[in-house]
C-alpha cells in the first residue's frame, strides 16, 4: 500500500506552499499531477490558478506570489523561462520546486565535491529575489521528486523519463569517436557511466535518486538486477547511491528490483496483437496535448450537440485517468490488463450498473458489443445532471471504448497485425534479405503515398513493420559475408522505393517530420529524405544486434517445426520464466549489482566456502523496471506468468512511459538517446 500511496504524498511538499499562489509547471510534472489527482488537488490546496511553464505566461496585478513546479536542472533554458515570467509579473514570494536534486545540481554546474548545504540551490534564490526587483522579497528553492504517475495500484509511469530510451550500435559509435583508438568500447555493456555525455549522466542520476526516495518512503532494503546495457548503469547508479547506503543497513523491508532494457525485445513494443483495448484506444484517440499517456475522449455524446464544425472543440476533452471514482479506477484497471472481449463486456456492465443506480430507462441486449450499444448506453446519462457528475469517470471510459472501437483507423491496424503474422512465418522459411524483400510491394503499392485507403499502410506503418522484422532478425539471418552482401543490395532497394514514395508524400505525419527535419512536402529534397532513412536503416541494424551479448535470451523467436507455426516468445516472459523457475537456476542474463566490497569478499570466500548468490526471487517483493516504455498487453502477461507459477512473489512494475506502436519509431530514429533534454 505504501507504494500505491508514494506518488500522492510526493506532492505535499508541493501542496504546503501553493496557498493563494499563481502555480507555472511544465508537461512533464503536470503529466504526473494528472494522474495522481488533477488540478483538482491543487486548488483544494488553495491554489490561484495553474499556467504552462513558458515564457508567454505571467501573473497578474493582484498576484504577489508564485510556485513554479519542473522536471529540469535550474539553469539554461529553464532559468531563463523562469526569468521571463517574473520579470512580466508582480511578484513578491516565489517558490521554486525541480525534480532534479541539489546534489545533481552540483554535477551540473561541474562541482565534484559534496559541499556543506544547499549552495546551488541558495544561489537560485537571489537570482529570483533580483528578478523580482527586490532583495528583502521572499524565494525558497527546493527538491520534490513529484516524477511518479500511478496508472494502477501494480503500475507506476515516470514521465520525466519518457524520453529516456536504451542505447544502440549507433550510439556506441558516437561515444567511441570522442575517445582515443586504443580506449574505445568493444560493445555497449562495456560502456560506463562517465563515458556518457552529461545530459544523460544526469537524466540516469536523477532516475536512481527519485527510486531511491521510493525506496526510502517504503523502508525498503532492495537487491538490483539488470537485463541489458542500460539497465546496468541505471542498476549500478541505484546501487551506489550514497544515501541509498545508509537505508540499506537499517530498512526493515526486502525486495528485488529487475531492470531490462526494451530494445532487446520491440517485437513486442510494436506489435498490434489485436487483444487489448486500451492499446487500441491509446493508438487512435488523439493526444493529450503535452501528455505522453493520456488521451482526448470526445464528451459531444453527453450533450444534445450535433457533430459540425462549430461544435468542434466547445467542450473540455474526456480522459483515461479517473481518480475520483473507484468503480472507474477498477474499471480502467480490467481494460488495461484485460483481453478486449472481456474489457468491452466489461465496460457495457458498469454503463448498466450505473444507468441501472439511477433508474434510467435501460435496455438489456445481450450478444455482441458493439460501439452502438455503448454509445446509446452513455446518452440516457445526458438529460440528469446529477447522474452525469455521479457517473463521469466510467461515462468517459465507456466513450473512449465507444470511439476507439468505430475509428475509421481500426482496418490499418488489422492490416499491420495481419501483416507482421505473415513475416513472423517467413523469418523462418527464409532468409532476411527474402523477408525485406516482402516489404518492396507493400511501399511501392501506394501511387498516392497518402495511406488514405482504410487499409492502406502509411510509411509510418511501414517503418513500424521494420522494426518488427530487425528485432528478430538475427534469427533469420545465419550471417557470413555474402549474406551481409545480399541483405545491403536489398536495403538499399528499400531505401529507393521509400525515398520515391516519400517524394510523392502531400503532407508528412508528425514522425516523418521528425525523422526529415522539415516541415512539409514543399521543403523534402530527394537528397534529404535519402539521407534521412539511410540513418534510419543504421538505426534498425543496431536493432537486429541488441541481443548479441546475451546468452539464454539470445532469441524471441520459435521457429515453425511442421506441426505448430512460428510463434513469437516475449523477452519479458523469458525473464519472468527463468525467475520464477522452481529450481532457482543462476541466470547470466540477469546480472546483480553487487553492493561494493562486501560482495567482493564474499566472492573472495566463495572459492574457500559455498555462498549462495541473490536472486531475483529471494524476496516477497519483486519491481520490473522497464527502461524505454511497457505495453498493455505485456502487463497481461505479467499477471498471466505470475498466476501460472503461482508465485507468493508480489510483483510492481515501473517504466519510462506506456508505449503504442508507433511511439517506437520516434523513440528509435528520433530521439537524441546520448542527450536528453534537461532543460539547459
Amino acid at each position: 500500500m505504501s507504494f500505491v500511496s508514494f506518488p500522492g504524498q510526493t506532492w505535499e511538499k508541493v501542496l504546503s506552499k501553493v496557498k493563494k499562489a499563481v502555480v507555472f509547471m511544465d508537461d512533464r510534472c503536470l503529466e504526473s499531477l494528472h494522474w495522481n489527482g488533477g488540478a483538482a488537488l491543487l486548488f483544494e490546496a488553495g491554489a490561484r490558478n495553474i499556467k504552462q511553464f513558458s515564457s508567454f505566461e505571467a501573473g497578474g496585478q493582484n498576484e504577489p506570489k508564485a510556485v513554479f513546479v519542473v522536471s529540469t536542472v535550474l539553469k539554461g533554458r529553464t532559468a531563463d523561462i523562469i526569468k521571463d515570467i517574473i520579470s512580466l509579473s508582480h511578484f513578491q514570494y516565489c517558490v521554486v520546486f525541480t525534480t532534479v536534486p541539489h546534489s545533481i545540481h552540483l554535477l551540473a554546474n561541474n562541482v565534484t565535491t559534496d559541499l556543506e548545504g544547499n549552495p546551488v540551490f541558495e544561489q537560485f534564490e537571489e537570482k529570483l529575489c533580483e528578478w523580482m526587483g527586490d532583495m528583502n522579497y521572499t524565494a525558497e528553492v527546493m527538491h520534490a521528486p513529484v516524477v511518479f504517475a500511478p496508472l494502477t495500484q501494480q503500475l507506476h509511469l515516470l514521465p520525466a523519463f519518457s524520453e529516456l530510451f536504451p542505447l544502440l550500435e549507433v550510439d556506441l559509435e558516437a561515444i567511441n569517436e570522442k575517445r582515443p583508438e586504443k580506449k574505445r568500447f568493444g560493445s555497449l555493456m562495456d560502456v560506463d557511466m562517465h563515458s556518457l555525455p552529461p545530459e544523460l549522466q544526469i537524466q540516469i542520476k536523477s532516475l536512481a535518486s527519485a527510486l531511491n526516495a521510493l525506496f526510502e518512503f517504503i523502508s525498503t532494503r532492495e537487491e538490483s538486477f539488470s537485463v541489458g546495457p542500460m539497465s546496468r548503469l541505471i542498476a549500478g547508479e541505484l546501487t551506489n547511491h550514497p544515501q541509498a547506503k545508509n537505508r540499506r543497513k537499517s530498512a526493515p523491508n526486502k525486495a528485488s528490483i529487475v531492470f531490462i532494457d526494451r530494445t532487446l525485445d520491440l517485437t513486442g513494443a510494436v506489435g498490434h496483437h489485436g487483444d487489448n483495448l486500451v492499446e487500441k484506444i491509446l493508438s487512435v484517440l488523439p493526444q493529450l496535448p503535452g501528455h505522453v499517456t493520456d488521451v482526448q475522449v470526445d464528451m459531444l455524446e453527453l450533450t444534445h450537440l450535433k457533430q459540425t464544425t462549430d461544435t468542434k472543440g466547445i467542450l473540455a476533452p474526456g480522459c483515461l485517468a479517473q481518480n475520483q471514482s473507484a468503480t472507474a479506477r477498477l474499471l480502467w484497471e480490467t481494460m488495461l490488463v484485460a483481453k478486449q472481449k472481456e474489457a468491452v463486456m466489461e465496460v457495457r456492465r458498469q454503463l448498466v450498473e450505473a444507468a441501472s443506480k439511477e433508474n434510467l430507462p435501460i435496455k438489456m441486449s445481450l450478444g455482441r458489443v458493439t460501439a452502438e450499444q455503448l454509445c446509446s448506453y452513455v446518452q440516457l446519462f445526458r438529460d440528469s445532471w446529477g447522474a452525469l457528475e455521479s457517473h463521469s469517470g466510467v461515462l468517459q471510459l465507456g466513450l473512449a471504448a465507444a470511439q476507439a472501437l468505430r475509428h475509421p483507423a481500426l482496418p490499418r491496424w488489422d492490416a499491420c497485425l495481419a501483416f507482421e503474422r505473415l513475416l513472423l512465418q517467413a523469418l523462418g522459411d527464409s532468409d532476411l534479405a527474402e523477408v525485406l524483400k516482402q516489404l518492396l510491394p507493400l511501399i511501392k503499392s501506394s501511387e498516392s503515398g497518402t495511406g488514405s485507403d482504410s487499409s492502406e499502410l502509411s510509411v509510418d506503418d511501414l517503418l513500424v513493420l521494420l522494426v518488427c522484422v530487425y528485432s528478430m532478425a538475427k534469427e533469420a539471418c545465419p550471417g557470413g559475408a555474402d549474406e551481409e552482401k545480399h541483405v545491403e543490395k536489398v536495403e538499399n532497394e528499400l531505401i529507393g522505393a521509400l525515398t520515391l514514395r516519400l517524394a510523392r508524400q502531400t503532407s508528412l505525419s508528425p514522425l516523418l517530420q521528425e525523422i526529415t527535419g522539415v516541415s512539409g512536402p514543399e521543403e523534402l529534397t530527394v537528397e534529404r529524405a535519402h539521407s534521412a532513412l539511410e540513418n534510419v536503416f543504421e538505426t534498425l541494424r543496431g536493432v537486429s544486434h541488441a541481443r548479441d551479448h546475451l546468452k539464454n535470451f539470445s532469441s524471441v523467436y520459435t521457429p515453425s517445426d511442421g506441426a505448430h507455426q512460428a510463434t513469437y516468445r516475449p523477452l519479458l516472459k523469458q525473464v519472468l520464466e527463468e525467475i520464477f523457475h522452481p529450481d532457482r537456476r543462476e541466470c547470466p542474463d540477469v546480472e546483480h549489482m553487487s553492493g561494493g566490497l562486501t560482495d567482493l569478499l564474499k566472492t573472495g570466500f566463495s572459492m574457500f566456502m559455498k555462498v549462495t548468490r541473490p536472486h531475483p526471487s529471494d524476496h516477497p517483493l519483486l519491481f520490473l523496471f522497464l527502461v524505454g516504455g511497457v505495453t498493455p498487453s505485456e502487463l497481461r502477461l505479467i499477471r498471466e506468468v505470475v498466476s501460472t507459477h503461482k508465485s507468493c512473489t508480489q510483483v510492481l512494475v515501473m517504466s519510462t512511459r506506456l508505449l503504442r506502436p508507433s511511439d517506437v519509431p520516434h523513440l528509435l530514429f528520433r530521439t537524441d538517446r546520448l542527450k536528453p533534454d534537461i532543460g539547459v
